[in-house]
């Protein structure tokens, strides 16, 4: 399939503070890649290294994409706006915005301003401005962080919806476990800052296979209590 995204040795520093520390990954196209670690230990700063936002400072970094797409931790939707008009920084096409609100299910309020939207709505407008690219790489910042459980669940099943339709490759950071299981294929296990990846756990085989209510699953509960065992050894 290709890599979408290939790092070796990556470090960053911000002065004399070592941030990520030779970091060496590959990303095929259409995985789900999770990277989970403690607050502060660089997994933002990575994200916005590939975003093309920071700078690194050595090893290789080989991006191997057409579009990408990235879902703030915050919606940032500017609020004397509506949903439209917001969307519209991006796109003018209004047959596309009208497309990709029905992939995240806001048909109809495309005229509200976000005041009038819940929390996970907004969070879905922030997703629909990040997919009307059509992105080849899909990066969520620890997005689902101030949603309530229910709605972080229904947002994250719909987020794999569209990616069993689109096949996007999909890169994402967080420091929930119960997230990193649920939306990965393959999980990086991250030390504190400055950070190293620490353990590699491939689920592709059983994620795929989750039915009903899947953090009740006996595999999804097995494997997170590896994920945390692993954590708490660092």
């Amino acid at each position: 399939m290709g890599n979408v995204l290939e790092v070796k040795d990556l470090v960053k520093r911000y002065g004399k503070l070592l941030v990520l520390d030779r970091w060496n990954l590959k990303v095929s196209k259409g995985e789900r890649i999770v990277l989970l670690g403690p607050s502060g230990c660089g997994k933002t700063t990575f994200l916005k290294i590939i975003a093309g936002l920071e700078g690194y400072d050595e090893g290789e970094l080989h991006m191997n994409f057409k579009s990408l797409g990235f879902v703030f931790q915050e919606p940032r939707l500017i609020p004397w706006r509506t949903v439209k008009k917001n969307l519209s920084f991006v796109s003018d096409d209004e047959s596309k915005i009208k497309e990709v609100l029905k992939m995240v299910k806001l048909e109809g309020f495309e005229n509200h301003l976000p005041s009038q939207l819940s929390g996970g709505m907004r969070q879905r407008v922030n997703l629909a401005r990040a997919l009307l690219n059509d992105p080849d790489l899909l990066i969520l910042d620890e997005p689902f962080s101030s949603l309530d459980l229910p709605v972080k669940l229904k947002i994250m099943d719909d987020i794999v919806e569209l990616w069993k339709e689109s096949n996007f490759t999909l890169l994402m950071v967080t420091h929930d476990v119960k997230e990193a299981v649920y939306m990965g294929d393959r999980i990086l296990v991250l030390s504190e800052r400055p950070s190293r990846i620490m353990e590699e756990i491939t689920l592709e085989e059983i994620t795929l296979t989750f039915h009903g209510d899947r953090i009740l699953d006996e595999r999804f509960l097995k494997v997170e209590a590896q994920i945390i065992k692993i954590l708490s050894s660092f």
